[in-house]
């Protein structure tokens, strides 16, 4: 597929969705809650009995729309899908959103049958889905939620295109983003891939979309995953790649086969495939969120030497050893930068990395002082910034936001961690996640986690420092 058909698929002047319904255990329901109301262009419900759909006139076929109809949504029985695709193939569609599952990802040979006569079709038009069998598509930058979950258009908008394999992984991510503030430009599950695959959006993500800034994928098995490895090659350092591979387990790749139509394949080739290619592997579904927002908002570090400044002695030296397991080095201060800290802290405070910074518990000013001095340090790459909530520090969030506005953005990496119970630093770390190149996540580890994959994405892709 080419980028400018995946344009029109993925940013339509005009939507008519094939199956909309308003009863809500169908499926058309839910698209046209998606739809209704928030996408900006033109919006036709389709259905054969022809009355009011979430209250815009509906239309018994695709053929009765006197105007042009940019993408078709359809939530139509399998049985009847291909005659649907030719419908809107004669109608001029540009591109199609195929919800319907029953294909080959069904154990009855018929699906497959039924997803080959499907794929023919379609080119026959030179018709791109997505799909079948996905729960659709979000593009957080357009305002378009073409799929059936409205409550994805709560995620904010942002840099992270998350590519899916799975429509059940991306509500986990999609739910996870909106509560820890992961800001997404697309969100899409490709579902059985009839005919845009990987490669096709990976190469759309990095050449044409310029909302996207990294590319997050999720992938259980790929029918050509040569493909994939090609395209993320060619493409190497334009925009960040990372990817979580899921199936590999013997039972985990015989799901795969039954969930999307493709075996999982060999994990540890498909480890090494993605080095090479330039892609950087993940583990976990929070670790390829963490690292994508990070990424995202945070400058590279330019080596390993990570600086540790702590509200509180514990989760700083939780952070210390978690750098430390996974190969980054705590930073020696320059004499300069320890005398500075020095100045700022007593010494019955740890002043030297990981620097408890206690004493300043009721004092942000303080805290940021040391943070600028760690930054500007020329012996630390990249600095974790930890506080936790008591009811003494109450006013730790607003003070830090007040304080923030005066800074430049940082130069080098900085992750926080700012725990408090809920409604307590809310509006605050809203307001200070991914500003001034500082990103906040839940724990120490996982900012450790995240501060060393930064410092694996700047050996992986050098020529984008």
């Amino acid at each position: 597929m080419t980028n400018q058909q995946l344009k029109s698929l993925f940013s339509p002047q005009s939507i008519a969705v094939i199956g909309a319904s308003n009863s809500f255990d169908k499926l058309g329901y839910h698209v046209m809650k998606s739809l209704a109301g928030n996408y900006r262009g033109t919006l036709f419900p389709v259905n054969p009995r022809g009355k009011k759909i979430w209250g815009i006139d509906s239309y018994s076929s695709l053929g009765e729309i006197q105007g042009p109809v940019d993408v078709a949504v359809i939530v139509v029985p399998a049985h009847l899908v291909t005659e649907t695709v030719h419908a809107c193939g004669k109608k001029g569609v540009k591109g199609i959103v195929l919800i319907t599952a029953g294909f080959k990802e069904i154990e009855d040979t018929k699906g497959e049958a039924l997803e080959y006569e499907l794929r023919e079709t379609a080119n026959g038009y030179s018709l791109p889905i997505v799909g079948p069998n996905t729960f659709g598509y979000v593009n957080l930058s357009d305002g378009i939620n073409a799929s059936f979950t409205s409550e994805f258009s709560q995620i904010e908008d942002g840099g992270v295109a998350l590519i899916s394999q799975s429509g059940g992984m991306c509500h986990l991510c999609g739910f996870l983003a909106i509560e820890e503030r992961v800001a997404m430009s697309k969100l899409m599950s490709l579902g059985n891939r009839c005919n845009v695959d990987f490669p096709d959006v990976l190469r759309y993500c990095v050449e044409e979309d310029s909302a996207t800034r990294v590319v997050a994928l999720y992938i259980e098995g790929l029918d050509r995953p040569r493909d994939l490895m090609n395209t993320a090659a060619l493409l190497r350092g334009r925009k960040p790649v990372i990817a979580y591979k899921a199936g590999r387990s013997q039972k985990g790749d015989s799901a795969s086969r039954f969930h999307t139509g493709s075996l999982a394949g060999d994990h540890e080739i498909w480890k090494g495939a993605m080095r090479q290619a330039g892609i950087l592997q993940v583990e976990s579904a929070d670790e390829l969120l963490d690292t994508a927002k990070a990424l995202d908002a945070c400058e590279s570090p330019l080596g390993p030497r990570i600086a540790v400044l702590s509200g509180q002695a514990g989760p700083g030296i939780i952070a210390a050893d978690a750098l430390e397991a996974l190969g980054l080095t705590l930073s020696s201060f320059t004499q300069a930068t320890q005398e500075k800290i020095n100045t700022l802290l007593p010494p019955i405070a740890i002043r030297t990395n990981p620097v408890d910074m206690g004493p300043a518990w009721y004092n942000p000013g303080v805290m940021l002082e040391i943070l600028k001095a760690a930054v500007a340090d020329e012996q630390t790459d990249g600095v974790l910034f930890l506080a936790m909530y008591a009811s003494a520090n109450l006013k730790l969030a607003e003070e830090l936001e007040r304080y923030m506005k005066k800074l430049e953005p940082f130069p080098k990496p900085v992750i926080a961690c700012f725990t408090a119970p809920p409604g307590i630093w809310d509006d605050s770390m809203r307001r200070l996640d991914r500003k001034k190149g500082m990103v906040i996540l839940r724990t120490p580890e996982r900012a450790a986690r995240a501060m060393n994959n930064l410092w694996k994405a700047t050996q992986l892709w050098p020529e984008a420092r």
